[in-house]
């Protein structure tokens, strides 16, 4: 039965990266090659496949991934990051440091990859925590909150974006949905979740070379606008596409937005746009700028082939005709495909601890349900994202990063790291739920 032969390729998916510590890209190829011979295709077969869903998914998306890690290289390089935390927290006052806090970490984390954005925020976290007398765990945890949010839920990062390819979903409609369900999911996991602790527990005492991070100075750093609107220069043009579809579908300037709306064009302008607000114009010689684009592509190389070895096992699935029998036996089930697709993508996210592997092998396991139950495929990729995000524990490097980071214990960290997530994950599956039952 195909049903068994995608149970024992996850088995042994979890089998190689759990047991036998192999790395994802390696154990995903693998596994993809099993569960095609499996399935009746000769080896050479499956290898084709595998050969295809690689180029199929490097190709719709390797220029999304590439850009928005060049975007928030050349954020972080040029002070950018710093810049908008500082402007807000002023703003807000002493009093809203954590709103101003969370605004920071949202805005910032659309252009950055989570484990990059740890990097930048921590040691404004631990300057943000001093300077208002609070304990660094009230500031830390809702900038946690937001940037692995985002980075679940919001594309263009390449977790929703890969995703969505592989639901064929609309990335601007993801994106406005993904906001939607990312504001109550970062206030009920970071702000109020944080009001279920006693000040001594939020204290932590801060870890020995991290409270001494690069200061720009004010002459240094791109002003505020600057850096806002290039920053969220993505997610400005992605949404305008979206927007004029609605409002004027028919109309003369729909294919220039279409053009400029694709969320590979839209990360593109924006690094243009960066080469100058966060590099040329603030004095720097495009050799500097350069080499920050150098070092992003090598920070994403490893993230970028995971996402392509998933799409590999995606295509051997649909190849060998699997996602026709999981299309068949959802034919008369009862079950949300939503709620499923959730399920499968938090239980490989428990298991394996990576998100990207999670919210991928459940999109591509259950991709045939959108064509089958009629479903929105934007939601879909939600549902996945949100599942992909649920309860992390000592299998993932976001885990170990937060513990580290934060100098915490490993009860301590699953009391707030783990049980956040997982805040984040149940509602964001309740958002989804909820647009379904209005847009349906």
């Amino acid at each position: 039965m195909p049903i068994v032969s995608v149970c024992i390729g996850v088995a042994i998916l979890l089998l190689l990266m759990i047991v036998f510590k192999l790395n994802a890209f390696i154990s995903l190829i693998l596994v993809a090659l099993v569960v095609g011979i499996l399935e009746g295709m000769s080896p050479l077969d499956a290898v084709t496949s595998v050969q295809g869903g690689l180029g199929g998914t490097l190709g719709s998306l390797t220029m999304i991934i590439i850009f928005g890690a060049i975007l928030g290289k050349l954020m972080t390089d040029s002070g950018g990051a710093q810049r908008i935390a500082t402007t807000l927290i002023k703003s807000f006052g002493k009093k809203r440091v954590q709103l101003a806090a969370v605004l920071t970490a949202s805005v910032v984390g659309i252009a950055l990859f989570f484990e990059t954005g740890v990097v930048v925020l921590i040691p404004l976290v631990f300057t943000i925590a001093t300077a208002a007398g609070v304990p660094v765990l009230y500031i830390g945890m809702p900038v946690i909150a937001a940037l692995i949010t985002m980075h679940g839920f919001v594309p263009p990062h390449p977790g929703p974006t890969a995703v969505a390819s592989v639901f064929d979903a609309n990335i601007g409609k993801t994106l406005l949905y993904g906001i939607v369900i990312a504001i109550p999911a970062i206030i009920i996991a970071g702000p109020l979740y944080t009001k279920f602790f006693k000040k001594e527990f939020l204290e932590v005492e801060i870890p020995k070379g991290l409270f001494n991070p690069k200061e720009f100075t004010e002459d240094e750093m791109p002003g505020f606008a600057t850096s806002l609107l290039t920053s969220l220069m993505p997610v400005i043009l992605i949404a305008s596409q979206v927007v004029v579809e609605i409002a004027a579908p028919d109309s003369a300037i729909m294919p220039f937005f279409d053009f400029i709306g694709n969320a590979n064009i839209a990360l593109l302008l924006s690094v243009i746009l960066a080469f100058f607000t966060f590099g040329l114009n603030r004095g720097k010689s495009m050799k500097d700028v350069m080499n920050s684009v150098g070092e992003a592509v090598n920070g994403i190389a490893m993230i970028l082939l995971i996402i392509a070895a998933g799409g590999a096992f995606k295509q051997v699935l649909i190849d060998s005709h699997i996602d026709q029998y999981i299309a068949d036996i959802m034919a008369d089930s009862t079950l949300s495909p939503l709620l499923l697709t959730w399920l499968i993508a938090a239980i490989l996210r428990v298991a394996v601890g990576s998100a990207t592997v999670a919210g991928m092998t459940a999109a591509g396991i259950a991709a045939p349900l959108v064509g089958m139950t009629g479903v929105s495929p934007e939601l879909m990729v939600l549902a996945a994202g949100a599942g992909s995000v649920t309860f992390s524990h000592v299998n993932d490097a976001g885990f170990w990063i937060y513990k580290e980071y934060f100098n915490l214990s490993i009860g301590k960290t699953i009391k707030t790291w783990s049980v956040m997530v997982t805040i984040i994950s149940l509602v964001g599956l309740a958002g989804v739920l909820i647009i379904n039952s209005i847009i349906s």
